[in-house]
């Protein structure tokens, strides 16, 4: 018996288990799934849950780990909540996949942008959070990560932010691009911007160039989440998708 405790990250690629096992019960982040036809299964949450009031442990968790808690051949937690706050504020584009509890140039990147975003430089801005860094995700403070620019290069989705700090939505390809089989620029753009807004958790790897089933899902739990049934929920991207997807 596996007790689901919840994803990890956005992209519902890892979560929380709480497992019996000899010698002791045990928590742990497991990959999103491992074990043979895990299709079969689906993993439920109860509605209406409430988060609990605050108290130590919040306050612990609010507390600046120290620096061996990041960086390069790191493992931790608090790498998981670093990558979640820095998602919260803008920094999405950078992680394919993720966050994580392991540290990756996904996280140097994107703490990077953040720390730029405030106007550090130099030391500051070395992509390593630092306490101050830490406040500033953990209470909410300072500015967000813009569109593009502050960090250096985005995960797959330089365009597309170039089109979103400019106000406009990128021109709609054409239902044609958004077939089986087809291998385009648009599919990979659409799939970025469907992670940034949530909606990836059919990826088991990518967003990429190629139209597949996981494309079509992902765009399906959009549609249905802006009310649309039927037809105008079938998975593949319209006008107005496509609109509200890079509004």
């Amino acid at each position: 018996m596996t007790i689901f405790g919840g994803c990890t990250d956005y992209t519902h690629t890892h979560y929380i288990a709480y497992e019996q096992a000899r010698p002791h019960a045990r928590k742990q982040v497991t990959p999103f799934a491992y074990w043979s036809r895990s299709k079969r299964y689906t993993a439920y949450r109860y509605k209406n849950l409430r988060a609990a009031a605050q108290g130590p442990a919040a306050a612990a968790a609010a507390r600046y780990p120290g620096a061996a808690a990041f960086g390069p051949g790191a493992r931790s937690p608090y790498i998981t909540q670093l990558g979640r706050l820095l998602v919260q504020r803008g920094g999405a584009r950078f992680y394919r996949s993720g966050p994580s509890p392991v540290w990756g140039a996904a996280d140097r990147r994107a703490t990077q942008a953040f720390q730029r975003a405030q106007g550090w430089t130099g030391r500051d801005a070395d992509g390593l959070p630092g306490p101050l860094t830490w406040e500033y995700l953990v209470k909410g403070r300072g500015r967000d990560i813009p569109a593009t620019g502050a960090g250096g290069g985005s995960e797959g989705g330089g365009t597309e932010g170039r089109s979103a700090a400019t106000g406009k939505v990128p021109a709609y390809p054409g239902r044609g691009a958004f077939r089986p089989g087809q291998s385009n620029a648009h599919v990979e753009r659409l799939g970025h911007r469907l992670v940034q807004k949530g909606f990836g958790r059919h990826y088991r790897q990518g967003p990429g160039p190629r139209w597949g089933e996981s494309d079509r899902r992902n765009v399906e739990a959009f549609q249905r989440a802006q009310g649309w049934r039927g037809g105008a929920a079938d998975g593949f991207p319209g006008p107005e998708t496509w609109r509200r997807l890079f509004s």
